[in-house]
């Protein structure tokens, strides 16, 4: 008999999912599918515009990280007018991206994920996200919003709006930082500094509490995708495409990422509007789960950063990167470490911050190239706080968009979350029912990725749909998150 399960009032993923388990004659979980049921439209409906209006319309694909689709669509743009931008327009953007990680990854540990992490995987649905959080620890609730206010803040004093600023543009930016704004952005630093330290030693005391999660959460072989500087550093805006395997052997560096269609194939899978990316050389994945480890599946996003630099480029993230290495290994496979490598990435931008903020030329006035349509095609690509984006248009003459193809993060760990789904149910379901606390760990164990579902698809919404199948295809038990 099927049954719901209901948990209220937040559900905390971001987007509209669905996942189907499959049992075998022995009533073991079999497989598991994690679907995204809607639809991804923003593309097409971009196609005609002139690439000019694309850096204001593609922030709209998302409110959490606008900034994102705004530099990559940006850098697209550049492209395709062939221009050099001024140097204190990189810096800028630079700047605006830093600030995009901080808020983005705020959000995602404080207020999606340490529900979990601080109230226990297992406590009552009712009071386990942020309003329960906020009962149970109120400090930390509020420096987990004065952290991502501060995100927020540096968007805002550069890009002149929090949400959806349309303030990058093909050939540079629009203005710069003003000598008021630096200035109440210095005030921030040591709070936020502080605040993140005070996380990662939080964190780092919950780990053995969640050794067997950190076990099961996404566990497994893999190959990891990230920009790199020149010289290996963790790059956030600039910088070429390293993979690395899980053993952290480099399989392939310095590759530009506006070639990125010679190293990443797109695949469709009829249950899900989620595109699956993987790396071209090693080929798509076996359908089956028990893929063999050298396809060409791979995780991006903090994880994949942390595994593909060879350092941070800050003093106190290299010290936390020494450490988590020290806990995780050199690469580290576990999804579970999404939310210990989040933090670190919020220092090391913390810390760039500051070392940004002495920049004079961030007050300059020069701040853009113009020219004209001098190539028919743009790739641009940056690292959005999920992972690697790229955006690529084709133009005609006139720059009238042809062709409009968005490649999200998300979409580029939909394998990867579609195995961590099966690891977990294999580890908690034995049976034809689903365990209130094994739908929460479904669920947690996608939210380690952060997964932004609304930016992959265009769509609004934020239910999880389980159900359960028998071995001839009956349904044997279901349940809901509205």
């Amino acid at each position: 008999m099927s049954r719901t399960v209901i948990i209220d009032p937040v559900t905390r993923i971001e987007g509209h999912a669905k996942i189907s388990i499959y049992l075998d004659d022995a009533e073991e979980v079999s497989g598991a599918k994690f679907h995204v049921t809607e639809f991804r439209g923003f593309e097409k409906f971009c196609e005609g515009r002139p690439f000019w209006e694309m850096p204001g319309i593609t922030p709209r694909v998302c409110g959490i990280c606008p900034v994102s689709h705004l530099l990559a669509s940006a850098k697209a743009g550049d492209r395709i007018l062939s221009v050099e931008i001024p140097a204190a327009a990189t810096k800028l953007r630079r700047l605006i991206n830093l600030g995009q990680i901080v808020q983005s990854h705020a959000l995602s540990f404080f207020h999606l994920s340490s529900p979990d992490l601080l109230l226990g995987f297992d406590s009552d649905p009712a009071r386990r996200n942020i309003f329960g959080l906020m009962a149970a620890e109120p400090e930390l609730s509020r420096q987990g919003i004065r952290l991502r206010q501060f995100g927020q803040s540096v968007i805002e004093e550069v890009g002149g709006q929090k949400i959806h600023p349309s303030w990058a543009v093909p050939g540079g930016v629009r203005q710069a930082l003003t000598v008021a704004g630096r200035d109440r952005l210095r005030a921030w630093i040591p709070e936020v500094r502080e605040t993140t330290l005070a996380a990662l030693e939080r964190l780092k005391g919950l780990l053995d509490r969640y050794a067997e999660e950190a076990n099961i959460f996404g566990n497994f072989p893999s190959l990891f995708m990230g920009l790199v500087s020149s010289n290996g550093t963790w790059e956030h805006y600039g910088g070429q495409l390293r993979f690395v395997d899980s053993g952290g052997n480099i399989i392939a560096d310095r590759l530009d990422p506006t070639r990125f269609e010679d190293y990443i194939g797109e695949a469709v899978e009829p249950t899900s509007y989620l595109k699956s990316p993987y790396y071209r050389p090693l080929g798509y994945p076996d359908r089956d789960e028990h893929c063999r480890l050298e396809s060409g599946m791979y995780r991006v996003g903090p994880l994949a950063r942390l595994n593909v630099c060879d350092r941070m480029g800050t003093p106190l993230a290299d010290r936390e990167l020494a450490e988590y290495r020290e806990r995780g290994g050199s690469t580290v496979n576990s999804s579970f470490f999404y939310h210990y490598a989040r933090l670190i990435e919020i220092l090391a931008a913390i810390e760039r911050i500051e070392g940004w903020l002495e920049e004079e030329d961030l007050l300059s006035d020069r701040l853009r190239a113009r020219a004209d349509v001098n190539q028919l095609e743009g790739v641009g690509a940056s690292e959005a706080p999920r992972g690697t984006l790229f955006h690529h248009y084709r133009v005609d003459d006139r720059g009238l968009l042809r062709s409009v193809n968005l490649v999200i993060a998300t979409g580029q760990n939909s394998l990867a979350m579609n195995r961590t789904v099966t690891q977990i149910a294999r580890h908690y379901i034995h049976g034809p029912t689903i365990p209130e606390g094994m739908l929460n760990r479904v669920e947690a164990g996608i939210r380690a990725f952060d997964p932004c579902l609304s930016c992959s698809t265009h769509a609004a919404g934020m239910p999880l749909h389980i159900q359960l199948f028998q071995p001839d295809g009956r349904l044997a038990d279901e349940a809901w998150r509205d």
